[in-house]
Formats: structure tokens, C-alpha cells, sequence
């Protein structure tokens, strides 16, 4: 179970709906990120606290969308997180999907080959089964049925937004071998509707395309890239795989370690911002 629900609040999830709740990225240690999504992009706390094996927190930037920071605790009790940071190193972990059947999502997902892991109904609050990165193009689906949201105070030691206002964040870029097939898994089964509301200057990668959205804040682009792009030599062989997470900043003056794209946006690339690749443009 992500995150502890002894300070929650009710869903409104409305009946066979599913939407992109947040993306979860994985860490060391939490505090090495706050300083970037709190103190420069100005995110707002939402929850934190601990699990078995790992202690989630989330944060909220404007338009509603969350980002989820997972670092290791209690190894000796579920170690799936430290082998995930000593393989990968920090870095996007996964996506959830909010869903208000998980039974008919796990169904749904056999009738296309896909077997999910992990299924849990043990607390009735939260209920969750995985799709593995090896069928999910590249990175861990968590797909959640939950009676309630969470909220917990903030920790003391978080730093202060330098910002004026927060960021947006605005949509991810997945990189992925084979298009159809992927929207087959985030349209078809996750129930992402085809949108053409992204400006061009928002695409990083030139390739094929389709961007899906979520009745919620979620925007997620999936790109398959031009052969003999750069990017495609860093997809790989890989069959999908987390390019990176796209902001709107109404003062890029406060986020460090920026690096001009060329095309009038900025990056940090991953090395400088915990295997997380951003890409920022001016509100």
C-alpha cells in the first residue's frame, strides 16, 4: 500500500472511471529533492509517511497533478525498492492509475496478454495490482482502487519555495518502441483519451506521436522516436522508457542548473537532478 490513509479524505471518483493520479520517482533520500520540486518549482506538500520497505511522500504542483517520492525504510521487511535504486539508480519508478474497479482493470488486462503482479485487496481502502515495466513499455503501471485520498502535515524540515507561484506540470514524455501497441495499453486499457491540446514547442523528441489525457490534470505524451535520433539511441532496446517530465515556470531565474535546448526552453538533464530529466518552459 502507497502511503498511509489514517489522515485521509473522501474520493470522488465517479463509477468505472480511471485517471492518472501522479508519477512516482524514486530517491535516496527525499530531502535531496525537495530543494528542487519544492524550493525552485514551488510544489505544495500533500502527504507523506512510512510503508514496508520504502516511506512515500507526495507533492502537488499547480493545475492538480502530483509527484510521489519514494526513498528506502525497513529494507528487512520489503527490499524491493533498494534493489530498484542499486540496479537503476534514482530515477522515474512508476505511474499510478486511480480506478474505481480494480477487479475489471485486472480483467482487462488479461483479455490482452498482460498478467498483473502484486495484487492486494487486504485493506479494502486501497486496493492496487502492478503491470510489470517488461509489459508496461519500460516503467512500473500501479493501478489503485481507493475509498479515500491522503493527507498528512508536512515535516518541519521541508524548504521554503522560492518561486512566486508554483510550476505546472504540464505533461511526461515516454519514449517508446512501438506506438500502436502502446496506445493500445494507456488509450485502450488505461483509458487516456487522444488529445492534440499540446503546443508543438512542447515536443522535445521529433518521431511519431500521440499525446492522451485524463479527466483529471494527467497528460501523458507517447513518442515513438525517428530511427538514428538521439533519442532513439537512448530508448535503445528498450521497449519504452521515461524521456522526461515537462514544467511551465513563471521564473526559470529561481530553478538551477539549467541548460538552453536551443528551441527556447531549458533542461536539467537527469545527472544533475536525480535521474529525472526536466524540461521547462517559460509561463
Amino acid at each position: 500500500m502507497i502511503g498511509d490513509m489514517r489522515n485521509s479524505r473522501p474520493s470522488s471518483r465517479e463509477p468505472g472511471s480511471i485517471d492518472l493520479d501522479h508519477i512516482a520517482i524514486a530517491a535516496e533520500r527525499q530531502s535531496d529533492v525537495w530543494p528542487r520540486y519544492i524550493g525552485e518549482l514551488g510544489a505544495a506538500w500533500v502527504a507523506g509517511g512510512p510503508g514496508f520497505g520504502f516511506a512515500p511522500a507526495q507533492v502537488r504542483f499547480a493545475g492538480g497533478i502530483r509527484l510521489e517520492v519514494l526513498e528506502p525504510f525497513d529494507v528487512g521487511r520489503n527490499d524491493f525498492l533498494r534493489r530498484f535504486l542499486d540496479r537503476n539508480g534514482p530515477g522515474p519508478h512508476h505511474l499510478t492509475f486511480k480506478l474505481s474497479d480494480l477487479d475489471a482493470a485486472i480483467e482487462g488486462a488479461r483479455s490482452i496478454g498482460m498478467e498483473p503482479v502484486g495484487i492486494d485487496r487486504s485493506d479494502p481502502g486501497w486496493q492496487e495490482a502492478f503491470l510489470h515495466p517488461k509489459q508496461a513499455f519500460g516503467i512500473v503501471v500501479q493501478l489503485a482502487q481507493a475509498d479515500h485520498g491522503w493527507e498528512s502535515p508536512p515535516p518541519p524540515e521541508l524548504p521554503v519555495a522560492r518561486a512566486g507561484s508554483p510550476a505546472t506540470l504540464t505533461h511526461l514524455i515516454h519514449l517508446v518502441a512501438d506506438l500502436d501497441a502502446a496506445v493500445g495499453l494507456f488509450e485502450g486499457l488505461l483509458g487516456g483519451r487522444a488529445t492534440d491540446s499540446l503546443t508543438p514547442s512542447s515536443v522535445a523528441p521529433a518521431g511519431a506521436a500521440v499525446d492522451l489525457a485524463w479527466p483529471g490534470p494527467g497528460r501523458l505524451r507517447l513518442l515513438q522516436p525517428t530511427p538514428g535520433s538521439l533519442e532513439s539511441a537512448w530508448l535503445g532496446d528498450r521497449s519504452g522508457r521515461l524521456h522526461h517530465v515537462a514544467f511551465t515556470v513563471p521564473d526559470p531565474a529561481v530553478v538551477r542548473e539549467t541548460v538552453p535546448t536551443g528551441d527556447g526552453r531549458l533542461e536539467i538533464p537527469p545527472e544533475r537532478n536525480g535521474g529525472v530529466r526536466l524540461v521547462l518552459t517559460t509561463a
